[in-house]
């Protein structure tokens, strides 16, 4: 059994920056991800391409890096004829491919073990919406599993990300528990409410208390969305923030593509800063460039 790291020290006033979005790169490196495992379909058949998405970030500047799993579950893997056996490895696979691209780095590393939420495990756009119809234990029961998996191949934390709403947040903090990681819980926003309509004071106040959470923010979500919530998260929570935005454009799901202008400036990271963030990065629409970008930023 694999003894979980003891995760990053506390991060006080220090900033470490995030990697961006890894379908990002796995398309700028030709992959096809048009699958309902979508980056986790690599993790079966191309695991090197993971392997130097993660290193491409690295290169940028980022720190921390999230791994491949976060559409990964054992029913999808089921649904490809792989077993619960198997579907462990896969997950533990995730892990060891960022480490395995962060091997030898002369700064320290840290491996975020991506724990996404239900509806993008179920590929239907589930996690704008939130409010599944299903209760917190049933999802307590659904991600737990996934959980245990990615613990056991011992990354430094877990990120809990993309997450819609409060009764999704509940039962993943319920899921972890007592798991010996610590945690990052990130909700997808829409203005100043999780996506499901909950005002955002109410979501942040949950990591309120819990020694587990290391840090509460947003992700997936406009730019312009994150100061305002970054600064809700810091007073509610006490806790350091962590934000990673996408790159501003909208998604037309009819034309199945990216619409409108990109927004994500590095230069808004020392906003972000201001507001408490301590780890920021991107997230959809946000490669390595723009990483790249934001270090130097905010190493200024």
């Amino acid at each position: 059994m694999t003894v979980p790291r003891p995760g990053p020290p506390p991060l006080g006033d220090r900033t470490l920056v995030l990697d961006g979005g890894l379908s990002n790169q796995l398309r700028a490196q030709g992959c096809d991800l048009s699958d309902p495992l979508w980056s986790a379909r690599l993790l079966v058949e191309d695991p090197a391409q993971l392997r130097a998405a993660h290193a491409a970030y690295l290169r940028a500047g980022a720190r921390v890096l999230i791994t491949g799993s976060y559409q990964a579950s054992f029913e999808g893997f089921a649904g490809r004829g792989i077993g619960r056996a198997a579907a462990a490895g896969l997950f533990r696979a995730s892990v060891d491919l960022a480490r395995d691209a962060a091997a030898g780095h002369g700064e320290q590393v840290w491996v975020a073990g991506s724990v996404g939420p239900y509806g993008a495990v179920r590929a239907d756009g589930g996690e704008y919406r939130g409010r599944y119809g299903l209760s917190v234990a049933e999802l307590t029961r659904f991600h737990r599993p996934r959980v245990a998996a990615l613990a056991e191949a011992g990354p430094d934390l877990l990120a809990l990300e993309t997450v819609p709403d409060v009764t999704e947040a509940e039962a993943l903090l319920r899921a972890v528990a007592g798991c010996g990681l610590p945690v990052w819980l990130s909700y997808t926003i829409a203005g100043q409410a999780t996506r499901a309509g909950q005002p955002l004071a109410e979501a942040f106040a949950l990591a309120a208390g819990n020694d587990q959470v290391v840090a509460v923010g947003v992700n997936c979500c406009a730019p312009e969305e994150v100061t305002a919530a970054a600064a809700c998260a810091a007073a509610v929570s006490g806790k350091p923030v962590v934000a990673y935005p996408n790159g501003g454009e909208a998604w037309d799901p009819a034309a199945r593509r990216w619409v409108g202008p990109a927004t994500f400036d590095p230069e808004r990271a020392l906003d972000w800063r201001r507001a408490g963030a301590r780890l920021i990065g991107g997230c959809c629409r946000v490669g390595p460039d723009r990483i790249a970008g934001l270090a130097a930023a905010l190493g200024r």
